[in-house]
């Protein structure tokens, strides 16, 4: 039996459509139903890729009492967060708003028919656990109480929603170049000394930050941000976040050190990690860097593409355990060295131990980042790829969204500063993304590799696409590439531009953008990046739409600069003209 996401595009959706639940996709069909049968909705949003996401589903929406629970009581709704961040967006601010904390995914929303929330979660347990309610016993308890008081739950989803409501009179500060001190200073607080990077655990990688403090560093000379940048960047490159097997980094580290990541692997943490390195080695002069960078590229092209696009993420999971693909026993390794009379040192210059340092396994990571090219531990690597090549790669979500697709091209117009053969696949790249996403100034936002795209695009994508556009014309000079960002600029304002604010959508929920960077730049932030950079062509109009942007959100960005790194880096660039050219 398949439920209705065996129709869907979405890879995610589908691996879904064998589930007991009867699920359904966000539409009409689904929210009428539940109006028509006065049943709440419980609403599940997460992505292919997703460790806990896969967890649940085992745990729950494989277990038919907890199905039936679900389809005798509840609409059920899918939604693929990577194919809808509007829908995503939405909730998350839900969730914000209802528990006081970000959320993450699985996403775990109830509501009522008229789609006012009234309970939010993230992942749930079957059975009670980690201090919450099993989902069973919840499902029971919200079934029973939406029957018995159906209004005091509309009452309190109309509170949520009222409270998310935009606040009109905005207080607005003047920008002065106070903003460049306040973000060096801010940076050095929250700057982790002992591995880098900011902030404790989960430790993601904040490329954003890392390239504000090295632009900053180039703008004040202050030393200790240019050392703040390479050593995150050293302590990251040691391994576990980084795959010295295959190349590329995976999402996040669940410790300080970067050793135990999330294994999935992300084309947008890649496109930017790639970046940041090849600037910092431009900045730099070192060689390790660029090195990486070349190996996270070229781990994109092979594993992570097909006829010039890239996938959006293979999972952290294979055959149902986590990081089963990346890790490695003691004796395999050691057996695969000694039939290579490779010396058993190399075990612990790689961290390949007996008790492992991952569930009794181990992560591969060096013991001192200059033993990178050393021809025995090359030698090592390799043979330790050959052994992967044994296992079953994790699944690939071989969707193509438009904004990741198109940081990674600007990934390649980089490297093709350092090496030429680069642009060539940057050029082909960008092409095969015009031909399959742009529809003259209209854009789509996701589609399946061999599929036509439905999904109309989100600011993101515009604001993306336009950076890139304008990446292409610096490196080859050719106008026609400037002439496609301008004309996409002036859509992206028309379909999103309110007075100062950008909306995430022109669909369903309008929703405004964020000035703050999460797992990359803010689309805000970015569109007054590229408003900039066509300023430094000439004196234009664009320069009205950055200022008033920077206007209304001012007043959180001269008070808390380091959440909003891409931002704080388009107002000096605002104040500074110069710094256009750094």
């Amino acid at each position: 039996m398949t439920n209705r996401l065996i129709n869907e595009e979405s890879h995610y959706l589908q691996k879904h459509a064998q589930d007991p639940v009867d699920w359904y996709p966000w539409g009409e069909e689904a929210l009428q139903k539940a109006q028509k049968e006065n049943k709440a909705i419980f609403l599940s949003i997460g992505y292919s890729s997703c460790h806990w996401c896969h967890v649940m589903q085992r745990e729950s929406f494989d277990n038919e009492e907890i199905a039936q629970k679900l389809n005798e009581n509840f609409i059920s709704i899918k939604v693929d967060k990577e194919e809808r961040p509007d829908i995503d967006r939405h909730f998350q601010e839900i969730y914000e708003k209802m528990q006081n904390k970000r959320g993450g995914w699985p996403l775990s929303i109830f509501m009522t028919p008229k789609r006012s929330p009234f309970h939010a979660a993230s992942y749930i347990p079957p059975i009670a656990n980690y201090g919450m309610m099993g989902f069973a016993d919840l499902l029971d308890v919200i079934a029973r109480s939406y029957t018995q008081d159906s209004e005091t739950m509309q009452k309190k989803g109309e509170e949520v929603l009222e409270a998310l409501k935009p606040k009109s009179n905005i207080e607005a500060t003047r920008i002065t170049e106070q903003l460049i001190n306040i973000s060096v200073q801010q940076i050095k607080e929250v700057f982790e000394k002992e591995y880098g990077g900011f902030g404790d655990t989960p430790k993601f990688l904040h490329t954003a930050t890392l390239n504000l403090a090295l632009k900053l560093y180039k703008l004040t000379k202050d030393k200790e941000l240019k050392d703040i940048v390479t050593y995150t960047l050293d302590k990251m490159l040691l391994g576990g976040l980084y795959d010295h097997v295959d190349g590329g980094f995976c999402h996040s580290s669940r410790d300080k050190m970067w050793l135990v990541p999330h294994f999935e692997k992300m084309t947008y943490d890649n496109a930017l990690m790639a970046k940041l390195l090849l600037k910092t080695y431009q900045e730099s002069n070192i060689e390790l860097y660029k090195e990486a960078a070349f190996e996270t590229i070229n781990f994109m092209l092979q594993k992570m593409s097909s006829d010039n696009l890239f996938f959006s993420t293979s999972s952290a999971d294979t055959n149902g355990e986590e990081g089963e693909y990346f890790i490695y026993s003691y004796n395999e390794v050691k057996e695969a060295f000694e039939a290579e009379d490779l010396e058993s040192n190399l075990l612990f210059e790689l961290s390949i131990s007996k008790n492992g340092n991952f569930d009794g396994k181990s992560i591969v990571r060096l013991q001192d980042i200059s033993s990178k090219r050393e021809p025995e531990i090359e030698k090592a690597l390799r043979i330790m790829a050959k052994l992967r090549e044994k296992r079953e790669y994790p699944c690939i979500d071989k969707k193509i969204v438009t904004s990741w697709n198109a940081m990674m091209i600007g990934a390649l117009f980089e490297a093709s500063k350092s090496e030429k053969s680069y642009l060539e696949v940057a050029l082909k790249s960008l092409e095969a993304l015009e031909k399959k996403m742009v529809d003259g100034v209209e854009l789509y936002h996701t589609a399946p590799i061999e599929k036509s795209p439905k999904v109309k695009a989100v600011l993101e994508d515009y604001a993306w696409f336009i950076d890139t556009y304008l990446r292409a014309y610096n490196v080859t000079q050719d106008e026609h590439y400037l002439i496609k960002a301008t004309n996409l600029t002036n859509e992206a304002i028309r379909k999103y531009y309110r007075d100062g604010k950008w909306l995430i959508s022109d669909g369903e929920f309008k929703r405004f953008e964020v000035d703050v960077d999460n797992s990359y730049s803010s689309a805000l932030a970015l569109m007054v990046q590229n408003l900039l950079t066509l300023r430094s062509f000439s004196k234009s109009i664009y320069e009205k739409f950055a200022f008033q942007t920077l206007q209304v959100h001012s007043y959180d960005l001269m008070r808390q600069a380091i959440s909003r790194p891409t931002l704080a880096d388009a107002a000096i660039r605002y104040l500074k003209p110069e710094f256009d050219k750094i």
